[in-house]
């Protein structure tokens, strides 16, 4: 065996990454054939290419780059076009402290393509070492900019007349920057994300998407950027860059492959500098059908039969972030037809319906849901959407609205449905109009669904089954739990579901409203009428192997 060879499974045993009996078994097939110690270890299956070259990086003093757990800084990718990075097998990292480019390379003594990288970025280059099957891999998934990313475009406000400004301006108009920012958007709507968070730090800028209703870290960036990266997301959604000491709203659209995607853009200072948050508006998720949003059958049904009625009331409870609007919408879908006159108050109008009258509130202008809804009742409508019942006003109006041969939707903000009637009747109804107005509550909750690649079969505890929540006498044999792969971003998650409560007011919950009973009172006579509960929902999608025990567990008290 060469000397070489003999060196490197020294060091690979001193390292650690394999034993003496599998060195001596490598030893002799490389004898017998000839290949390559190292080639030899990989396809024995007793060391990863990637494993073996961090020994020899560290003994060379390169460092080696593990792309599987690092994440190279978008800046930097913006710096060596993709051409560059595929003819020579690199991929660019991040900067160094002292402006240094570190660039990952299958080969770090190429000195053709060190030269070259150092006349395009204009930065000296310090190499570091990586495999060809990494570094290949993660151009195809970083460099995804720009190509099919078109941005609308936008002038900005009109008094930016300061020098600074007009400085600020253009450089947020250069060639990084717009790559960067695209970079961001296109990511985030490739990940499924709902939000993007753009959070100055003290040292560096921050950038969060919330997938799956859970926030995940993406990537830090220099903070010497931040200002021309927020300046940018401003002049997209028309906001005043000169302002920076208020709050500011906008909107911006994006045009990605062909499809138009709608983002509500927020600012907000903060004591490291304005922190942005783009709300991605997507219209597939309003289109969604109620079998769509993952009722349970028996539940989809007792919640389908409160729209046989023409008039009442139905509201759609739950917190911020529980997918109420969408539930709204869906119900609308089912509503939707030339023969129904619809009406709807919202705040804001974020998707826009065919054939539906949408108005949107500007408390401002005087144009509350209130003043909305007595509007509305001079237009003769069939169906009426609140956004949302806020105050004893609107509430009121709602429910007299529901009781004089309207059907109206709206939401609450309340835990569970028993909770929407004495909720109403704290706010000042009057607890008999409650009763005859309401036909039903939908309380509901948004849990992440089990990656249907990965996700792992377990026999659980009867222990653990009992304090979830399951009846003694009808405990689940196996259940599913998150492992974790490439195609749900190592979450073992992938997608979202609801869980639901439908509550439907019968003659005894009537009763019991006009009674004043407590929420508790309400919700015993409501299971016994058929409810299942959040978590009793929950639980029997835990039991169908869509979601985890942790996760119902996470989202439901």
């Amino acid at each position: 065996m060469a000397e070489s060879g003999q060196r490197l499974g020294q060091l690979l045993v001193r390292a650690g990454v394999i034993s003496d009996k599998q060195l001596t078994d490598a030893i002799q097939v490389h004898t017998a054939t000839g290949s390559p110690l190292g080639r030899v270890l990989v396809d024995l299956g007793y060391a990863t290419q990637g494993a073996i070259l961090a020994v020899m990086a560290s003994q060379i003093g390169i460092p080696y780059i593990d792309f599987t757990s690092r994440r190279p800084d978008p800046v930097a990718v913006t710096l060596v076009p993709k051409e560059l990075a595929q003819r020579y097998a690199l991929m660019p990292v991040c900067m160094s402290e002292e402006g240094e480019l570190i660039v990952a390379m299958a080969d770090p003594q190429n000195v053709l393509a060190l030269d070259d990288l150092r006349i395009i970025t204009g930065h000296e280059i310090k190499a570091a070492i990586s495999t060809k099957d990494e570094i290949m891999a993660a151009i195809e998934e970083h460099y995804q900019v720009a190509e099919h990313t078109e941005m609308d475009t936008f002038i900005g406000t009109e008094d930016m007349d300061h020098a600074e400004l007009d400085a600020l301006t253009d450089v947020t108009s250069e060639a990084p920057i717009v790559k960067l920012v695209n970079f961001v958007i296109q990511k985030a709507v490739a990940e499924r994300a709902s939000d993007i968070h753009i959070e100055p730090q003290e040292n560096d800028l921050r950038v969060r998407f919330r997938i799956d209703g859970v926030l995940h870290e993406i990537m830090r960036s220099p903070r010497a950027i931040q200002a021309a990266v927020i300046s940018r997301f401003k002049i997209m959604a028309e906001m005043d860059i000169a302002e920076s000491r208020k709050p500011q709203d906008g909107h911006c659209a994006v045009t990605i492959g062909g499809t138009k995607i709608d983002f509500r853009v927020s600012t907000l200072p903060t004591v490291y500098g304005e922190r942005v948050v783009l709300r991605i508006l997507r219209k597939d998720a309003i289109l969604l059908q109620l079998s769509d949003l993952g009722f349970l059958p028996v539940v989809l049904e007792r919640f389908e039969s409160s729209f046989r009625k023409p008039y009442g009331a139905i509201l759609v409870t739950g917190p911020t972030g529980s997918g109420k609007s969408t539930s709204l919408y869906a119900a609308i879908n089912v509503l939707n037809s030339p023969h129904r006159h619809i009406l709807t108050a919202e705040d804001p109008v974020e998707y826009r319906l065919d054939g539906i009258n949408q108005c949107q509130v500007a408390p401002k202008a005087g144009l509350t849901f209130a003043r909305a809804l007595r509007s509305f009742l001079r237009c003769s409508p069939d169906v009426i959407l609140v956004g949302e019942i806020r105050d004893q006003e609107t509430a009121r109006i709602a429910i007299e609205s529901a009781l004089t041969g309207h059907l109206v939707l709206s939401t609450l903000h309340t835990n569970d449905a028993p909770g929407a009637l004495t909720r109403l009747i704290e706010m000042g109804i009057e607890p008999f109009l409650v009763a005859s107005a309401l036909d039903c509550i939908l309380a509901q909750r948004l849990a992440r669904r089990l990656c249907s690649t990965c996700k792992q079969e377990y026999k659980p505890s009867e222990k653990m089954l009992l304090e979830a929540g399951y009846s003694p006498d009808n405990l689940p044999e196996t259940l599913f739990k998150a492992k974790g792969c490439k195609k749900c971003g190592k979450t073992g998650y992938r997608g979202r579901m609801g869980v639901h409560e439908v509550l439907l007011v019968s003659e005894e919950i009537s009763r019991l409203t006009v009674e004043e009973a407590t929420a508790e009172k309400i919700k015993a006579v409501a299971i016994a009428e058929g409810m299942l509960t959040l978590r009793q929902d929950g639980l029997e999608k835990v039991r169908a192997g869509i979601t985890s025990v942790e996760e119902i567990v996470r989202v439901i008290v």
